[in-house]
This record gives C-alpha cells, sequence and structure tokens, in this order.
C-alpha cells in the first residue's frame, strides 16, 4: 500500500484539500462503482489553521499525524523519508496578492522544501502540485526541472482537462486545426487558468505536437466586442461554443426561453466587462480565451480543423457543490501517477499554460500591449490515449 504526505496550505470545507485528501481517505466514484485507492494518507503538513478548519478532525478520524514542517511530514516524524508520493495543494488560504492579481501561493516553495529532502535522503518520490505550477514562470520551469533532474514523476494542473465532456470530443491527434476558442467565467487568476488549461488540452493534439507560445495580449472592454467585428476571433466559433453551454442566462433565467445570444445582442447586455486573451503559437496557430461573466456559468471550446465545415465544439462539465465529482476524475490521474510513478500526461503542459496566464496579466498591466514571449518555447507531444472521463 502506497503512503502519501499530504502538504497544503488550508483544509477546510471545499478547498482542494478536502476535495483530493478525502478521496484518498474514504474513496470516490470511479466508471460507476465506488472506488477505493490502495493508499493511505500518512502524514500532513498545513501552513494555516483558521478557525474551523479540518485537519486535526481528520488527522484523529483516519489516524494520520499533522507535523509541524514539511521535512517532518515527509518522514513521518523520522530521519529518513517515509512516504511513497506529495499530495501538494498550494489553493486557498489568505496569502498576499501581486499587481498581477495572482495570489502568490506557496507552491514553489512547498515543493523545494520536497526536493530538499529527496536530496538529502537520496530518494525522489512523485509529486501532485494542483493547478499552476506558480505564478512565475521561472520558479514553473525551475521545478519541472527539478522532476527530470532527480528522475521523479510531476503532475499538475486543473481538473478540467479530465472531466466528462459534452459531447465526448477529443481532437484527432495530428489533426490540423486552424483556429480555437475557449469561453469561461471567474476570477481573473484562479478561473482564467482553468479555462486556458482546458483549452490548451485541446490544441496540444495538433499536427507535429505542441511548439510554445511566440506572444500574447490580454485586452478587456468593449474592445472585446470590436476584435470580433474586426474578425480577430471568430463570430463562428464563438457560435459554436455558446451552443453547448448548459448554462445561458438573461432572458433564459427570466423566462426559460432558449436563445442566440449572440444575434439577439444578450450577450453585449449581460457581459459587463468581457476579457480576451490572445495565444499566438510558433507555429502560427492562433487561439482566443473569452472570460464572459454575466453570459453562462460553464466552460466551452470550439475549434476549427482543416477541411471540416462544421467547428468541432464541447462543454467541460462541472458537477456541482459538495461532492464535484469531476475532481474525482483528476484523483483517478494522480492516483495512476502514484503508483506507478509516471504522468500521465506531461507537466509541460501546466508549465506552459502557467507562463502564458502570468504573460498575459503583465500585458494588462502594462496597458494591453501585446508581448512577444520567447521564454515559452515549451514543446511536447500529447498522450495518444484520451486523458479525460468516458465512463
Amino acid at each position: 500500500m502506497k503512503r502519501i504526505a499530504v502538504v497544503t496550505t488550508i483544509y477546510r470545507y471545499l478547498s482542494h484539500a478536502q476535495h483530493f485528501a478525502d478521496r484518498f481517505l474514504v474513496g470516490y466514484p470511479k466508471e460507476g462503482r465506488w472506488h477505493r485507492p490502495d493508499m493511505k494518507v500518512v502524514s500532513l503538513y498545513v501552513d494555516q489553521k483558521p478557525e474551523g478548519e479540518q485537519s486535526e478532525d481528520r488527522a484523529r478520524e483516519f489516524s494520520f499525524s499533522v507535523y509541524p514542517t514539511i521535512a517532518e511530514a515527509l518522514r513521518c516524524g523520522g530521519d529518513k523519508i517515509a512516504v511513497d508520493a506529495v499530495l501538494l495543494i498550494g489553493e486557498h488560504g489568505e496569502y498576499p496578492i501581486n499587481e498581477k492579481s495572482q495570489v502568490l501561493y506557496p507552491r514553489y516553495e512547498f515543493f523545494k522544501e520536497c526536493v530538499k529532502v529527496f536530496e538529502a535522503d537520496g530518494r525522489a518520490i512523485p509529486i501532485f502540485n494542483d493547478k499552476h505550477l506558480s505564478y512565475s514562470f521561472e520558479k514553473a520551469k525551475e521545478m519541472v526541472d527539478d522532476g527530470h533532474r532527480l528522475g521523479f514523476g510531476v503532475l499538475a494542473g486543473s481538473s478540467l482537462p479530465v472531466t466528462w465532456r459534452l459531447p465526448d470530443v477529443e481532437l484527432p491527434l495530428e489533426c490540423e486545426v486552424e483556429e480555437a476558442l475557449m469561453i469561461g467565467v471567474g476570477g481573473s487568476d484562479p478561473m482564467d487558468y482553468h479555462a486556458m488549461e482546458a483549452m490548451q488540452c485541446m490544441i496540444e493534439r495538433r499536427k507535429g505536437g505542441e511548439t510554445g507560445v511566440a506572444a500574447v495580449q490580454l485586452i478587456d472592454g468593449e474592445e472585446v466586442w470590436k476584435a470580433g467585428e474586426d474578425g480577430r476571433w471568430s463570430l463562428e466559433l464563438l457560435e459554436a461554443a455558446l451552443s453547448r453551454s448548459d448554462t445561458p442566462c438573461g432572458l433564459t433565467d427570466e423566462d426559460g426561453r432558449t436563445q442566440d445570444m449572440i444575434s439577439n445582442g444578450e450577450i453585449y447586455r449581460l457581459v459587463e466587462n468581457p476579457s480576451a486573451y490572445f495565444i499566438e503559437y510558433y507555429d502560427g496557430l492562433k487561439a482566443t480565451l473569452l472570460m464572459l461573466n454575466g453570459a453562462v456559468r460553464d466552460y466551452c471550446f470550439a475549434a476549427k480543423l482543416k477541411n471540416e465545415s462544421v467547428p468541432v465544439s464541447t462543454q467541460f462539465f462541472l458537477t456541482p457543490t459538495p461532492n464535484v465529482t469531476y475532481s474525482a476524475c483528476l484523483i483517478a490521474k494522480i492516483e495512476e501517477l502514484f503508483e506507478t510513478g509516471i504522468a500521465p500526461y506531461p507537466a509541460e503542459r501546466t508549465l506552459l499554460v502557467s507562463g502564458t496566464l502570468e504573460s498575459c496579466l503583465t500585458s494588462r498591466l502594462q496597458g494591453h500591449v501585446r508581448l512577444e514571449t520567447p521564454h515559452l518555447n515549451v514543446e511536447y507531444r500529447a498522450p495518444a490515449e484520451s486523458q479525460h472521463a468516458r465512463r
């Protein structure tokens, strides 16, 4: 039985630590049955313990120990590393926010504390890192490089790439993508990250594999709609993505009517401050993320493929709280990493998305300028097998 150390910022109701660690403690639904991982949480480090947090209660109920440092958690209070894998969740809690609206979660610092133990004890074990690797591309790259240097598996990122899709769509490997568009909702840094990685997991399957991002630009407000009118992003792809949404707002909320939100102009009325993230890849592909708060409540993707007259489109399905079973889809991938030591898809995806988002937020901070991004020359190949939930 694999022994797991949980390293987290906070362990409270509906935190990512609670969603993820609890599934290793009690199991989770998988492919129509209740699945209990052959793994045991044996130690926990938690950085913040506000009133109502759950770490001590969980430790008593499931007979594991809470340690005051990361090193002690990995060594279970002894002299040598005593676990087989690390579940690192640096999300939620009270942390500083920088001028780009990035929350400065200490994921990099937690990861490096683990690496110090690996180096000192002469043994490296797999790490799952929730969401961004870091708010800083430089730090994120060092984390991925550490995994390669010491030979341990690193898995990271969002749950959206592995949740169910409505309809069940996967782009053919080596397809030719002419343009891509993603729609999402939520705040800048936490939720645009989810949407961007969902888009990336689709377009990384294109011909030649991932080549990296050459330039980005982030614009806001009325300029977003003007850019659509000017053809900088595709109204056809927006229509295709919206057609997959189950949560159109406005008139649908008021009296249940179906609606073409573009033709009736409802989308322009509902979205008070749209944002467009323009991403230019080294191989020439152009992709756009539209954050449309007020128009819909879900995340949908559309792309134009060469020689296909109709865009391919899908919704990344998010189940409701408190169970959020889409996170169980990600737990299945983490379990695979912990069991085999090999990540089911490359951490370079998360590295590229982490850096792309950081650069987009820099574009906004600098007056919405277009920024060339030679440092984002991240190349990798998508796994041939689809990784999203299908059963």
